[in-house]
């Protein structure tokens, strides 16, 4: 972890957990673009701290590196404690996944202990991710909740219970929180990820070596042969979250849902 310095940014701290090579760094590089203190979370912390140094050094912000699973308790409640210290979280951003086959699983042969992973790291952490930062957002009477979803969040497909069961839930918790909370000043939206995320425009746009992002993407597909697809821009991406953060409270968005323009050739 990063030097846990307290930041002076009036504008809070920009919480990212899920912090991946695509789309959740990203997302941490817009926040600091646009002058935001960013603290990035994710399991390894050797490839965060990477991530942490070179946002850093391109948007000459504050990026801190810190890890967590967010499927125990414990590494959570630390891993806040130390986002915490730096300052007041404006905007928590929840796009951790845990790693499943994008090839379909047939349901007798899912194993008890991978299917509660799956629901503990898709839901149970945002769960405890978001009380962490809630009484402070409410307290000011302001702040931003964003979750990444995908194709899975609304459609059970077969062989990817372990997914969706996770993605339903999170969905489910992102509306229960946009209801209770928005009306107390807190935005609360559900990103829909529908298609395979690539690289930055003007990168490799190779799928070798997917993230769990991008797995993410691919098992929502169905597992199906879709052929050749358009991969989805990350850094494009990274575009709507900030979009939904600096939306007018007269008209919030709770749920969007992207894709590329073209999904599929036959």
């Amino acid at each position: 972890m990063r030097s846990m310095a307290s930041s002076n940014s009036a504008k809070g701290i920009a919480a990212i957990v899920g912090v991946g090579p695509k789309l959740g760094r990203s997302i941490a590089r817009k926040f600091a673009h646009e002058g935001y203190t960013v603290a990035i979370l994710a399991r390894d912390l050797g490839r965060l701290s990477r991530f942490a140094d070179e946002i850093a050094r391109e948007e000459k912000a504050q990026v801190f590196a810190i890890r967590i699973d967010c499927s125990d308790s414990r590494s959570v409640r630390e891993a806040f404690e130390g986002v915490l210290s730096l300052g007041f979280v404006e905007v928590l951003v929840y796009n951790a996944y845990q790693s499943v086959s994008w090839r379909p699983t047939n349901f007798t042969d899912i194993k008890i202990d991978s299917f509660q992973k799956s629901l503990a790291v898709s839901s149970i952490g945002a769960f405890l991710c978001v009380q962490k930062v809630l009484p402070g957002m409410v307290e000011r009477g302001k702040g931003t909740i964003l979750v990444t979803g995908c194709s899975a969040s609304l459609n059970g497909i077969a062989g990817f219970s372990e997914l969706c069961c996770g993605k339903f839930a999170l969905r489910a918790l992102s509306q229960c929180l946009a209801r209770e909370f928005q009306p107390l000043g807190i935005h609360v939206a559900h990103i829909i990820i529908d298609g395979v995320i690539g690289s930055p425009r003007g990168a490799s746009t190779s799928q070798t070596g997917l993230s769990g992002e991008q797995q993410q993407q691919q098992s929502g597909g169905g597992g199906g042969d879709v052929g050749a697809v358009m991969m989805m821009d990350p850094d494009a991406l990274a575009q709507t979250y900030w979009h939904l953060h600096v939306q007018d409270r007269t008209a919030w968005t709770q749920e969007i849902d992207l894709r590329p323009s073209i999904t599929r050739f036959y």
